[in-house]
C-alpha cells in the first residue's frame, strides 16, 4: 500500500452551529410584524374583496334574483355589483368626503369624523406595538384603558384646576394610572415568570369591575344617573379644545395622537431605553449577556405600552362634554392589536392603520343606511389581520416570491445576509 493511500484523508470541518434563536413566539411576532409594504396593501385589497363578497350575497335584491340564477345570471350579478359599489360608496361618502352636503362644512365632515374616531385607534396601537417589539403580548389594552378613564374621569370632575393645567393634570393622571396597572403584569412577569397574556386577561375583568362599581356607586357615580354606572361631566377647563369650531366634533385629542406617533418613533428607534428594549425583544438572552436589567426593562415596556394606551382611553373622557359609562372603551383595547399588527410596528405604519380603521369606524353608519350590515367592516378588519398574520398565505394567493433561507427574519435574529 503507498503513502498516500496510507495517509487517512483530512477530516471535513463540522459546520458551525446557528447561535440559538429566540423563543417561537418572538420569531412569529417578528414575522408578522416584518411584513412588508407591498404584502400589506395585498392584505388590505383582499380584506375588501371578501367585505364586497359579503355584501353582494347579503342583499336582498341578489338573494331573490339567486333563485334563478341558472336562467338569468345577469340579474344576480347585477344586484351583487350594485350592493358593492352602493356599499362602498356610502364608506367613502361617510369617511371622507360627502358630495350631495349642502355646505362645505358638512362635504369634509366625513374626514374630520374619520381623524375623531382614529385617534384613540392611534394612540391604542402605539402601545401595543411598544409591548410586541419587547416580545410582550400586551392584551390588557381594555383595563389599562379603563384605569386611564377612572383617573382621568376624577380629576376631570373633581379637581378643579386653573387653566391649561386641569387639562394637563387629567392627562397625566389617566396616562399614569394606566402606566401603573400595565407596570402589574410587567412585575409579575418579571418577579414570578407569570406570562403576561394571562395576567393582563385577569386583569382586564378587574378593571373593567372595579372601575364599573365605582361609576355605580363608588367615587365616580354621577348622582343624576341613579344606579346606572355613569362619572359626573367633566368640567370645561379639562375638555379637550375643538380644533374646527362647534360644527366639527373633532378635538385635540387628534394633536396628541400625532404627538404620541412622534414620542413612540423617538423612544423606540433613537433613545437608549429604547435600544435596550428592542435587544430585549429580540433576543433576552443575549440582552442579559449584555448586561442589561432584563425583569426592569420588561416591567418598564409594560408600564410604557400601557401609558399609550392609557392616552386613548384619556381621549375617550376629555373628548366628551357628558360623563361616561364603562362601556366608553368601545373596543379599542383589542382593535388596538390589529392596528399595531397592520402597523407593522413602526409609528408611521400606526398612525395609516389607525386612519384606515378610523374610516371605517367613521363610514359605518353610512353604509347602514345603504342597507349594508355593520358586521361587514369588522369581517373586513378581521381578514385583513388574517392575512397580515399569515404572509405565506398572502404570498400563494398572489403567486409571490417565497423568501428563501437566510431572509431579512433570520438576519434580524443571526447577523447573516440574505434575500427576501
Amino acid at each position: 500500500m503507498s503513502a498516500t493511500e496510507a495517509t487517512p484523508a483530512p477530516a471535513t470541518p463540522a459546520p458551525a452551529q446557528d447561535p440559538v434563536a429566540p423563543g417561537t413566539a418572538n420569531l412569529v411576532l417578528r414575522e408578522i410584524l416584518g411584513s412588508g409594504f407591498f404584502r400589506t396593501l395585498l392584505a388590505i385589497v383582499l380584506g375588501f374583496i371578501v367585505g364586497g363578497i359579503l355584501m353582494a350575497v347579503t342583499n336582498q335584491d341578489f338573494i331573490d334574483s339567486a333563485g334563478y340564477i341558472f336562467g338569468r345570471p345577469a340579474d344576480a350579478l347585477g344586484a351583487g355589483w350594485n350592493a358593492i359599489v352602493d356599499g362602498y360608496t356610502a364608506l367613502f361618502q361617510g369617511s371622507i368626503y360627502n358630495p350631495k352636503a349642502k355646505s362645505f362644512a358638512g362635504a369634509v365632515r366625513p374626514f374630520t369624523e374619520t381623524l375623531r374616531f382614529s385617534a384613540p385607534l392611534i394612540l391604542a396601537g402605539l402601545g401595543i406595538a411598544l409591548g410586541f417589539r419587547v416580545g410582550l403580548f400586551n392584551i390588557g389594552g381594555l383595563g389599562q384603558m379603563l384605569a386611564a378613564i377612572g383617573a382621568s374621569s376624577y380629576v376631570a370632575y373633581a379637581l378643579p384646576l386653573p387653566g391649561a393645567l386641569h387639562l394637563i393634570a387629567a392627562i397625566v393622571a389617566g396616562v399614569l394610572a394606566a402606566a401603573l396597572w400595565g407596570a402589574i403584569a410587567g412585575l409579575l412577569k418579571a418577579t414570578t415568570g407569570a406570562h403576561e397574556v394571562i395576567v393582563t386577561i385577569m386583569l382586564n375583568y378587574i378593571a373593567l369591575n372595579l372601575v364599573t362599581l365605582a361609576m355605580r356607586s363608588g367615587i365616580l357615580h354621577d348622582p343624576n344617573a341613579g344606579s346606572n354606572p355613569k362619572t359626573p361631566a367633566p368640567l370645561d377647563s379639562a375638555l379637550y379644545p375643538l380644533l374646527l369650531g362647534p360644527q366639527f366634533k373633532l378635538h385635540v385629542g387628534f394633536l396628541v395622537a400625532l404627538a404620541a406617533v412622534v414620542l413612540y418613533w423617538w423612544l423606540m428607534e433613537r433613545s437608549a431605553l429604547g435600544f435596550r428594549l428592542r435587544a430585549v425583544g429580540e433576543n433576552p438572552n443575549a440582552a442579559r449577556t449584555a448586561g442589561m436589567n432584563v425583569p426592569l426593562l420588561y416591567v418598564i415596556a409594560m408600564g410604557a405600552s400601557a401609558g399609550f394606551v392609557g392616552l386613548a382611553g384619556v381621549n375617550q373622557v376629555l373628548g366628551s362634554v357628558d360623563g361616561v359609562t364603562p362601556s366608553i372603551h368601545s373596543g379599542i383595547g383589542f382593535d388596538g392589536i390589529t392596528v399595531a399588527l397592520l402597523g407593522g410596528g413602526g409609528g408611521i405604519g400606526i398612525l395609516f392603520a389607525g386612519l384606515l380603521f378610523g374610516a371605517m369606524k367613521a363610514g359605518g353608519p353610512s353604509m347602514q343606511i345603504a342597507d349594508v350590515s355593520p358586521e361587514v367592516m369588522v369581517v373586513v378588519q378581521g381578514v385583513i389581520v388574517l392575512f397580515i398574520a399569515a404572509p405565506p398565505l398572502v404570498r400563494a394567493i398572489f403567486r409571490l416570491p417565497k423568501p428563501v433561507a437566510g431572509g431579512p427574519i433570520r438576519k434580524l435574529f443571526t447577523g447573516k445576509k440574505g434575500d427576501a
